[in-house]
């Protein structure tokens, strides 16, 4: 018989043989960006979640810097009225998010700034791009992408990160870098295997981003699948990828340990979407869950699946309160 109980008779034993920890530089603080000035908006189903202005942002983003957060991922919010069907403003030199990119980096130019490279949250759809016969043309769409990262890339973003799940995404946004002299100072961040889920409905409140029509599910990920998100994660290093990602996290921690397995030299990321910081935060309110408990048990889990770093909307309030 193994006495394997042995190993966790008391706190001081169990401490002892852990073997996963989460520590600050593990996490990644995801940002919402509006117009404006001196506007902190409340996210109705992300509790603690806010729209920000860029004033606001960089005076937010300074106390994240300061409790040792030193990583954010940026994304535009544009009101209706300015989105148009080719997503103009997410290409534009002055776009909101190149904007922020600059605000944040001479505020704090140690600080990780890493922008999300999709056309939803701007064009006048609410789909990732361009569109032939109601669905998204993928090979038009590339280059709108790769000027979006670049136009990024060139007000100081340190990583673009291409979310639209298109064909040959990173070889765009690679070849556009390159052209433009910046892949040397510009990573890319790959949304590798993202599945179209259920558990973005909070984000889409959030980006107002919802598809005026159908579904994204042609060029999603069908969650039902076991080998596609290797595939895709392989073609994105392939085509030029310095991280990968895996989204959403929880439901889909074997795809992250397969994919750390498969390419232990590139770094995982693994997001903590929407829907999972909205369910864990509806529970702790009801009562129903131990909210410290069950945050710190899930971004655990997502480090044991080999994940180097984690999106996480919980990452300021898990400094501040529970570190």
């Amino acid at each position: 018989m193994k006495r394997l109980r042995e190993l966790r008779k008391d706190q001081a034993t169990r401490d002892k043989y852990a073997d996963v920890s989460v520590n600050v530089k593990d996490f990644i603080f995801p940002y919402f960006v509006v117009e404006g000035q001196g506007v902190k908006e409340k996210i109705e189903t992300m509790p603690g979640i806010y729209r920000f202005s860029i004033d606001t942002l960089v005076e937010d983003v300074k106390e994240c810097y300061a409790l040792g957060i030193d990583k954010i991922l940026l994304f535009g919010v544009i009101e209706d009225n300015l989105k148009d069907p080719v997503g103009s403003l997410a290409y534009a030199e002055d776009a909101l998010v190149c904007r922020a990119v600059k605000a944040v980096k001479a505020a704090i130019p140690e600080v990780c700034v890493i922008t999300d490279v999709c056309l939803c949250e701007y064009t006048s759809h609410g789909h990732c791009g361009l569109l032939h016969d109601h669905d998204v043309d993928n090979d038009t769409t590339l280059p709108l992408l790769a000027e979006m990262a670049y136009v990024h890339a060139k007000a100081g973003a340190d990583f673009v990160a291409p979310s639209a799940m298109m064909d040959g995404q990173i070889e765009a946004l690679d070849q556009r870098l390159k052209k433009g002299g910046l892949r040397d100072r510009c990573k890319i961040l790959a949304y590798s295997a993202k599945y179209a889920s259920a558990f973005y409905g909070p984000f889409r409140d959030a980006a107002d981003s919802a598809p005026a029509f159908g579904d994204r599910k042609t060029y999603q990920m069908d969650f039902r699948t076991h080998d596609q998100g290797i595939e895709e994660i392989a073609a994105d290093i392939e085509e030029g990828a310095d991280w990968t990602m895996v989204k959403p996290a929880m439901p889909y921690l074997d795809m992250i340990a397969r994919g750390v397995e498969r390419f232990p030299d590139t770094p995982m990321v693994a997001y903590q979407v929407s829907g999972e910081y909205s369910m864990l935060k509806a529970a702790a309110q009801l009562g129903y869950l131990d909210e410290q408990r069950v945050v710190y048990e899930s971004l655990i889990a997502i480090k044991r699946a080999g994940a180097q770093y984690i999106i996480t909307y919980y990452a300021k309030e898990y400094m501040q309160k529970w570190a």
